[in-house]
């Protein structure tokens, strides 16, 4: 057996500690990461994720008011250019306002004389009334003269030559009695049952009156709401026709979005539910608030020129889009950033409340969109109406 010296002990090399592999280490590092970010995303869709719908399919839309003229007329006077600020009544075009101002006169002129012409057949009602009060004195004279004369001549104090001219007289008195009444009734029927103002024959000249007053009203063509002038295209000097589009006025406070989502996206999605939107103009520094306002009923291509037919033999599935409109919650801030229409938005609708309808409930109780700019009109020639009347009328009914 041999044995060993110290030295040859010490000498002996010790065994090698294993070395950590870092490579490892990183795709443990690598795999931990991807599994945290996979229970994060699956926590996140969860919780927030699958409660969301987003497009950039979406685009801004409104009201585009015509201006179109409602007589024909040659245009001396533009007053608005595109984009130009209007408010409501203010001149845009001017048409030529001669003949319309003759027409005018002529009809203000003939409701005059017809008021004064109806206030004389008030006159010939009393005056005819008068007349059958005297014819009916003269009738009850005629038949007392004709009584006594009968008297006279049974006791032959007059000749029956004399009894037979009274009994003409009493004839006569009572034929003109009758013509009288006749007369009257004629007359009485044209006033019966009505004041100068309502007069028949005074409300056909009002009418024309106030078709005149309308004709020269619409020489002066004004913006129906505020807005924004687009679209000129009227020229001074041009001959326009009635309908004929001049210019268009844009209210850019009203305007709303209309998004286009697949059809696929519209499971969860009912009106009412909150939407945030950003602009590509402003980007994601402006975030716009609104709400779903209504479901588009079909798709583009349903109500499009040549819908598809796809009972044809190739057909290819195409998943559609629906229009969906959005309306801002917050006009205060389309006043600071203004958009304009058919600009390009990105829209993100959070599903969360699934308390509302998928389509509209209620009908609508009043106009969408209205303008009295045209109203107005009317009422200004109803009191020119009645001015010209009470000018004419000198106390009478």
């Amino acid at each position: 057996m041999s044995s060993q010296t110290p030295e040859a002990t010490a000498a002996t090399p010790a065994a090698p500690s294993p070395n950590k592999n870092p490579r490892g280490l990183l795709l443990r590092a690598l795999g931990a990461f991807v599994l945290l970010a996979v229970i994060g995303w699956a926590l996140w869709y969860y919780l927030d994720g699958r409660w969301h719908e987003g497009t950039d399919d979406a685009y801004v839309d409104g009201n585009v008011v015509q201006i179109t003229p409602q007589i024909a007329g040659t245009v001396v006077s533009i007053g608005a250019d595109d984009g130009d600020l209007v408010h409501v009544g203010d001149p845009l075009v001017q048409l030529d306002a001669g003949d319309a101002d003759v027409a005018l006169s002529e009809a203000k002129a003939n409701l005059a004389l017809t008021v004064r012409k109806v206030r004389g057949l008030y006159s010939s009602v009393t005056g005819a009334q008068a007349d059958v009060a005297a014819r009916r004195i003269a009738v009850e004279k005629a038949r007392a003269d004709y009584k006594r004369r009968v008297a006279l001549a049974r006791s032959g104090a007059i000749s029956a030559e004399e009894l037979s001219h009274a009994s003409d007289a009493l004839t006569s008195a009572e034929s003109g009695l009758i013509a009288a009444q006749q007369q009257y009734q004629t007359s009485k029927v044209l006033v019966d049952d009505t004041v100068v103002a309502s007069h028949p024959d005074v409300q056909v000249a009002a009418a024309k009156l106030r078709a005149a007053f309308l004709d020269d009203a619409r020489t002066v063509l004004v913006a129906p709401v505020d807005g924004y002038v687009a679209k000129r295209s009227v020229q001074v000097g041009q001959r326009v026709m009635p309908g004929a589009p001049l210019m268009a006025v844009v209210p850019l406070h009203d305007v709303w979005i209309d998004a286009n989502f697949k059809e696929t996206q519209l499971t969860r999605m009912h009106i009412g539910q909150p939407v945030q939107i950003d602009s590509d103009v402003y980007g994601s520094k402006v975030a716009y608030k609104g709400k779903v306002e209504s479901l588009g009923i079909g798709t583009g291509s349903a109500f499009s020129l040549l819908p598809a037919q796809n009972a044809t033999g190739n057909w290819i599935k195409i998943v559609q889009r629906i229009p969906v409109r959005i309306v801002f919650t917050d006009p205060a801030q389309l006043q600071r950033h203004p958009l304009r229409l058919g600009m390009s938005l990105n829209v993100d609708v959070n599903l969360h409340d699934q308390s509302g309808p998928t389509l509209a409930q209620h009908a609508p109780t009043e106009p969408v969109f209205s303008t009295d700019i045209y109203k107005r009109q009317l009422v200004k020639a109803d009191a020119a109406i009645a001015q010209i009347i009470h000018a004419n009328m000198a106390g009478n009914k």
